[in-house]
């Protein structure tokens, strides 16, 4: 069963929410704040395939849940909701960890093309988990089957859509790859965000890999189009 965690804490907001996944087929926990947030993921042990969190909650807010379940699990789907349309609400959350953001007022068609674009990525990932497969570049080892990131044998701890952007790129070395190739490889075609979060991944990616992220070695820019992979 497709299963997500739904954290807002105003309730027409969250019946509205969970009705529209539940008819598109998902199991939903819904709770009103960020520290029933977290005390239902550590109960279920993390049995959540999704994880949609409102930014401005009381007590614990959905940066600090958000921050907190990404160091515990990298492999789920984290989505940020935010009542706000300044830039860095939706920065400061990708670069906590999260996978995409919705700002409201959001429809229901978009709700669940976002939800389901990230379930999707989610299932691929345990998919993936079945195969045996390594590409290596340079000093990095990725395996596909464990879904992790070696460099010079040390881990490098990367989410599931850092790990999607990564290997796009490790399996397309030296070419340029625009922002919106990547962004449909990684988020699909049906993608309804900004092609900024593109930008803002890469910056993370590269100050997990690069010795200097502000003059990166492998994760060059392509200036006036996008990036490509040098290792």
């Amino acid at each position: 069963m497709k299963r997500i965690l739904i954290a807002e804490d105003e309730d027409a907001i969250r019946d509205f929410v969970i009705i529209n996944l539940k008819r598109a087929g998902y199991e939903v926990v819904g709770v009103p704040d960020g520290e029933q947030a977290l005390q239902v993921f550590e109960q279920s042990e993390g049995d959540f395939d999704v994880v949609v969190l409102d930014i401005m909650m009381p007590g614990i807010d959905g940066f600090g849940v958000c921050e907190k379940i990404r160091a515990a699990n990298n492999s789920i789907g984290i989505i940020m909701l935010s009542a706000k349309s300044q830039e860095m609400d939706k920065v400061r959350g990708l670069m906590m960890g999260a996978d995409d953001y919705i700002t409201k007022p959001f429809s229901p068609s978009e709700l669940v093309a976002r939800v389901d674009a990230i379930y999707r990525r989610v299932s691929l990932a345990k998919a993936a988990m079945q195969k045996s497969d390594e590409i290596i570049s340079g000093p990095f080892v990725l395996n596909s089957k464990s879904r992790t990131l070696h460099k010079n044998g040390t881990p490098v701890d990367l989410t599931q859509v850092e790990f999607q952007i990564l290997e796009f790129f490790m399996k397309n070395p030296n070419t340029a790859l625009d922002r919106t190739k990547i962004l449909e490889e990684v988020w699909g075609s049906n993608y309804f965000g900004d092609v900024k979060i593109v930008d803002v991944n890469i910056r993370r990616l590269r100050m997990k890999i690069e010795e200097e992220p502000s003059n990166p070695r492998y994760l060059q820019t392509v200036w006036g189009f996008g990036y490509k992979w040098v290792a």
